[in-house]
């Protein structure tokens, strides 16, 4: 028999496969760096899945009133919605908790509340009115406005009442007597300078129209004159720019306030000092 040879010694390196392991590896991480670049993370809903865990695990805040043991809740059912067909009911013990994902919590004042009820009320009284144009509810602080456009209620240049703005006066007096609040009514022009032998300036001109309709109000709407004052603004208080007739017919208006109790309160102060300073 033929003696065996013996093999020669292989080069030292690596072996060959190393090369295919190091490719392998080297598209696997650009594989992940290409994954994370497109990510985006929802601070909001991961917030909101780190509170469901806390609510799961039966973590809870210090509080005093609770005398129960906190009980675990399934984030799955909380945070995704299932799809037909509807799961089986099952019966849940849940406990009702605050919105830790929420920065600000939205407080409104009494105060304010108030002013939304009853340009609430007042919407339902004149929603006819409303709906056609001629009159605009909203609020402010603590404060009701009823904005009566020019539109059907006053002819050009001139405070005299028309019978149908009239008939819309007598709802809104009627829809005030419903109401509490001392009541501001301000009279507002645009800015072509008027000049006539009644009105010499829109200052007359505004202010002639709130007295027009404050004392309507009073008069034939049965308002107590204690609640009822007027101010005149002409053209310094505009909605719009004046530079379009469409502005400026916007910026001719009367505009009834109903004031909260904290604005009465106040201009019950500035009187007060006004009154004592002279």
């Amino acid at each position: 028999m033929d003696e065996e040879c013996e093999c020669p010694e292989p080069p030292a390196g690596i072996p060959e496969w190393v090369m295919t392991f190091a490719d392998l590896m080297s598209l696997l991480m650009v594989f992940f760096v290409l994954l994370l670049s497109f990510s985006e993370m929802d601070v909001l809903k991961f917030k909101q899945i780190a509170g469901s865990m806390q609510v799961a695990f039966g973590v809870q805040r210090e509080d005093r009133s609770a005398m129960s043991v906190p009980l675990g809740t399934s984030i799955i059912a909380q945070e995704f919605s299932s799809a037909q067909p509807e799961p089986t009911v099952l019966n849940e013990v849940r406990q009702q908790t605050t919105d830790t994902s929420k920065q600000y919590l939205e407080i409104k004042e009494p105060e304010v509340e108030d002013a939304e009820k009853k340009a609430e009320e007042l919407e339902e009284a004149l929603k006819k009115e409303v709906a056609e144009g001629l009159l605009e509810i909203s609020t402010f602080e603590d404060q009701v406005i009823i904005r009566i456009r020019e539109k059907g209620s006053f002819p050009s240049a001139s405070s005299a009442i028309g019978p149908d703005f009239q008939k819309v006066l007598t709802k809104i007096s009627d829809a005030l007597n419903q109401v509490k609040g001392r009541i501001i009514v301000t009279g507002h022009t645009d800015n072509i300078p008027i000049e006539t032998k009644e009105f010499p300036s829109n200052w007359i001109l505004s202010a002639a129209r709130a007295a027009s309709v404050a004392f309507n109000m009073t008069e034939r709407g049965k308002i107590a004159p204690a609640r009822v004052e007027i101010r005149a603004y002409a053209d310094n208080r505009p909605l719009e720019p004046n530079t379009s007739p469409e502005g400026r017919a916007t910026n001719r208006r009367v505009e009834i306030i109903v004031l909260g109790d904290h604005e009465a309160t106040s201009l019950l102060k500035d009187v007060t000092t006004s009154d004592a300073a002279s």
